[in-house]
Parts: C-alpha cells; structure tokens; sequence
C-alpha cells in the first residue's frame, strides 16, 4: 500500500515563487494514494495525472469537471485557490459571496498575515490616502506597460512592432494625467482613455486591422477572446496576492464601489495591459488555439515575475500608507 504524503510534509514554496496555475476541463480531481490527482477517461482507461500542489497557485475548473472534498482539503492546506469557471477559462464562477466574475474558493487558515491589513484599513477610510493608493497603482501599471512592450523578448516578436516614441508620449501623458488627478473618477477617466489608446496601438503593432472591444467572448473575433481569457489569470493571480497578504478583496481603491472584488481589478490592472494585451494580438495573429494562448500568458506571467510583483505592490501600499503608529 502507496505510503500517505501529507502536505506537512512537503517543502513550502512562497506563493510568489510557484510556477503552475492549472485550468482543467472534462476531467474528476480526486486524492489517489495521498496525491491530488486529475482523471481522464480515454475509451475504457482511466488516466491519471499528478498535481504538484506544493509547486501550484490556481485550479481553474472548468466544463465537465468535479472535484472531491478530499482534494479540496489538499488545496486547501497547501494554499492552493480554487475557481470554478466557463470553457476557456472564462467567464468565472465560485460558491462564495464576493462578484459573480472574479470570485474564489480561497483556502481556510487562521494564520494569515495581520500587519498588511491592519496598515490597509488604517488609511483605506481616507478618501485622500485611498487616492494616493490608487495613483501609486496606475504608476506602477506604466511603469510595468512600458517595461514589457519595449522589452528585448517583445522586440522578437513577428507579429508585434510598436512604436517606441508613440507609446512613451502616451504612457507620459498618462503619467500626468494620473497625477494631476483630484479624485477617484478622474483616475478612472484616465485609465480608460489609456485603455482606449493602449489597443490602438497594439492592433497596429500587431497588423490586426480593425479592433473593438467586446466584453464576454467577442464572438468571432480570436483578440476578444484572447483578452477576456488571459484577464482571468491575471485576476487569478491577483486573488492568490489578496490572500497571501490577507486583505480582503472588497477593500478596493478604485474599483470598489461596485463590486466586492474590486481590489482583485485593481491588482489584475498592473499586469493586464503590459503582459496580456499584447499577447493576444500576437497569438490572434499567429492562429494559436486557446491552449496555446495560455501557455504563451502564464510562461510571461512566470518570467516577468508576474505574482511577485503583485504581492510586494499590496505589502508596500499597505505598509507605506499604513497611518498605525508602531
């Protein structure tokens, strides 16, 4: 008898530092001989497939899947979060009460963190200070946008070529936008006028021809998909830096009003535009099918250190804005 491997037992990886993020379709996740495992069935064979939970961020399940309380449980001690979604990846589902399209099973543990959330509701009342917060977030996203679009890698591109001096007038007046900014509306004005702006130019960059932006799917059009599916991992993985540092998602600085998950847009926002964006013109332009794109997203997640960058922008918003006097 297969002897038990329990979660305690294997090395712990910092969620920053973890390399999977897993969406899994027409297949069971269950415990086999203590590993977590998925089944797929081929003809009269079952086959079966490990999940390196210790190694793992985000379970995606999507069409025709179950999972067992078992497996559940594994997540959940190895901090693993769990989604519930559509064929693709999107849209997104889950059994808990925060927004219909960016909500998650997160694991149970009463040993999370404290001194992040208690420096974020120190200044999160304060309409002033929760400003400055979302200012510093959008800093951060051109900074990232402008980073990852003039990269070496993103040079390499066939099917990408965007002007250097174009982008760097747009992301500079954006950067003055945002910080001549006096409310929460006015930052919002700027981020989807850059929006706006930001597909122009990368249907340009990429010789895509005429781009609109449609919400849930864009039919026909493989850009449209691609966007909406490569936004859900990023907000999966903005989750996973909400849990890490232990504040919850309702506790937004510009996306909030609305909805409970706000702060998981906010999060998404700083990796969307300069790591999504541009890899769904180009895979739209290379003819890759959906499982393609997503590898093509996560392997830029990973080496831009997507996660990382996620984590220590909460911890350090939450740290030096923080109005706790120690």
């Amino acid at each position: 008898m297969p002897a038990t491997i329990m979660p305690s037992d294997l090395k712990t990886i910092l969620h920053s530092k973890r390399a999977n993020i897993y969406y899994l379709q027409y297949c069971r996740v269950l415990v086999n001989g203590g590993r977590v495992e998925y089944v797929t069935d081929e003809g009269k064979a079952s086959l079966y497939w490990n999940i390196p939970i210790a190694n793992t961020t985000v379970i995606m399940l999507g069409t025709g899947t179950s999972i067992t309380q078992a497996a559940m449980r594994e997540f959940a001690r190895a901090g693993v979060l769990v989604g519930f979604c559509g064929g693709g990846g999107t849209p997104l589902y889950a059994g808990n009460e925060v927004d219909i399209d960016v909500s998650w099973l997160t694991p149970q543990s009463e040993y999370r963190p404290t001194e992040y959330l208690q420096g974020w509701v120190s200044f999160w009342f304060n309409e002033d200070k929760r400003l400055a917060a979302a200012k510093q977030f959008q800093q951060i996203r051109i900074d990232q946008i402008e980073r990852h679009w003039l990269s070496a890698r993103m040079q390499r591109e066939n099917h990408f070529s965007v002007s250097a001096t174009m982008l760097g007038e747009q992301l500079l007046r954006f950067r003055n936008g945002i910080a001549a900014a006096t409310s929460p509306n006015e930052v919002m004005l700027q981020e989807a006028h850059l929006t706006k702006i930001l597909y122009k130019l990368a249907s340009q960059a990429a010789q895509y021809g005429e781009f609109s932006r449609a919400k849930r799917g864009g039919g026909s059009d493989p850009a449209n998909r691609f966007l909406d599916h490569g936004n859900y991992l990023a907000y999966g993985m903005a989750a996973v830096a909400t849990w890490v540092t232990g504040i919850p998602q309702s506790l937004a600085v510009l996306h909030g009003k609305t909805r409970r998950g706000g702060l998981v847009f906010d999060l998404a926002d700083l990796i969307k535009d300069a790591l999504v964006l541009p890899q769904a013109f180009i895979a739209a332009m290379s003819g890759e099918d959906e499982q393609a794109f997503r590898q093509r997203c996560i392997t830029g997640f990973q080496q831009a250190k997507a996660l990382d960058l996620l984590i220590t922008s909460m911890q350090n918003t939450a740290l030096n804005n923080s109005c706790v006097v120690v």
